[in-house]
């Protein structure tokens, strides 16, 4: 069985945002995308896999449409809340938490053929993660400047405050084809509220 592997997080330059996912993903785009013919029986397979509903990177994954490419503030809504509907059909291959030390995000990537992890934006507060499902076109164009989503996939998430983005670690365990995300809190964080008790 192959290995969970630890894949390396790249960090944007200056903090910036990179000039990705240019192409805003629309429900009707999406819609006419799935059910078209212009994939082929193995590609819409791979497609369907990876958007399917209840996966980390399916636009209706929080009950109505929402572009994967916009940043989604994940932490801040409890799982059990938020996929509530879809966790009483079991349908969702996603789970994140919040401990006392750190942040953590879990999902399931079925299809997918290479996934990455940048830590981008202002402050360093957004984790895309993408990948591709199926190969580009080899005219040497970013896949990710035009219809991003007839080769590959993204989901954006917002960092809380708190979060040590410089200690991210993702893994990726190819059998599984799982992902995991682990974001430390910053120490200072932790330890403001425990020094602000211990002098009242």
């Amino acid at each position: 069985m192959p290995p969970r592997r630890a894949i390396d997080v790249r960090q944007a330059a200056d903090g910036a945002a990179q000039p990705m996912w240019r192409m805003s993903l629309l429900e009707n785009a999406f819609n006419s995308f799935l059910q078209s013919g212009a994939v082929g029986d193995d590609a819409a397979a791979a497609a369907r896999a990876v958007f399917v509903e209840g996966s980390l990177f399916s636009p209706f994954l929080f009950g109505k449409f929402f572009d994967p490419a916009d940043a989604f503030p994940l932490w801040e809504f409890e799982t059990e809340v938020l996929l509530a509907a879809l966790r009483r059909g079991a349908r969702t291959t996603v789970d994140w938490a919040e401990t006392d030390s750190e942040y953590y995000l879990r999902a399931d990537i079925p299809g997918a053929r290479k996934c990455d992890v940048e830590v981008s934006g202002d402050a360093m507060r957004v984790v895309d993660i993408s990948g591709l499902w199926r190969a580009p076109p080899a005219d040497c164009r970013d896949w990710r400047s035009g219809r991003w989503w007839e080769h590959g996939f993204v989901r954006r998430v917002e960092l809380p405050d708190d979060a040590d983005w410089r200690k991210l670690e993702a893994y990726f365990d190819d059998g599984e084809g799982s992902l995991e995300i682990r974001v430390p809190k910053n120490v200072d964080a932790r330890q403001a509220p425990a020094a602000a008790t211990a002098s009242a």
